[in-house]
């Protein structure tokens, strides 16, 4: 019998189990907020590349690479936490339980805060950063600008592929334990924590 028929025989309907409606408010505010966080980042690093040599230009780059790779273990460390131990840690009244519970409950929020948010914005402003290397690197020394566009270009995404990689074994590995350690971050400040609340009552309210 041909896979062909097999696909006739065995009909097979998929069915969403998805209910929630579509937050526009979410949407807009987080295309928005990238926007203005992107210029900002953007306006903060190229300043900064202007008035560095290219070691120091280097190193700006190296710490935008960081960021996106870090942001990327704590978005992926939220996703695949376990709520059920830090709801014996709360009621032991230990600090960050509560924060930690409530970035597992809301994991696809922060989820994408971290991963697309920040690291799509660092990712873009890396580029810009590559670039402006090469200029430098062009002003100082006769180099041939293709070849090391290539090469740059290449290195820098490799390390942030392979950065990662290693960060997302990481993540899954200890996603208990980073979840925690950013529980205590909000312990510290609440006022985020407090921040995304109100906005999500806001949000339910409209």
């Amino acid at each position: 019998m041909s896979a062909r028929s097999n696909s006739k025989k065995y009909k097979i309907k998929f069915k969403s189990t998805y209910h929630k409606p579509t937050n526009y408010r979410w949407l807009v505010g987080i295309t928005i907020g990238t926007f203005a966080l992107a210029i900002l980042f953007g306006y903060i690093s190229l300043i900064l590349m202007e008035k560095v040599n290219i070691i120091g230009a280097s190193l700006i780059l190296f710490i935008l690479v960081s960021i996106g790779i870090f942001f990327d273990i704590l978005g992926i460390a939220v996703t695949a936490a376990d709520e059920v131990p830090f709801h014996s840690m709360a009621s032991n009244k230990v600090a960050g339980a509560k924060e930690s519970i409530f970035l597992v409950r809301n994991a696809g929020v922060v989820a994408n805060f971290c991963n697309d948010v920040i690291g799509d914005i660092s990712g873009i402003i890396s580029g810009s950063a590559t670039g402006a290397i090469l200029l430098k690197m062009n002003q100082s020394f006769s180099i041939n600008t293709v070849l090391w566009s290539i090469l740059l270009t290449a290195f820098v995404a490799g390390i942030t592929v392979g950065g990662k990689a290693v960060g997302k074994e990481l993540a899954l590995k200890k996603s208990n334990e980073i979840v925690y350690q950013i529980g205590m971050v909000l312990h510290l400040f609440p006022f985020i924590k407090d921040a995304v609340v109100s906005n999500k009552k806001n949000n339910s309210n409209s």
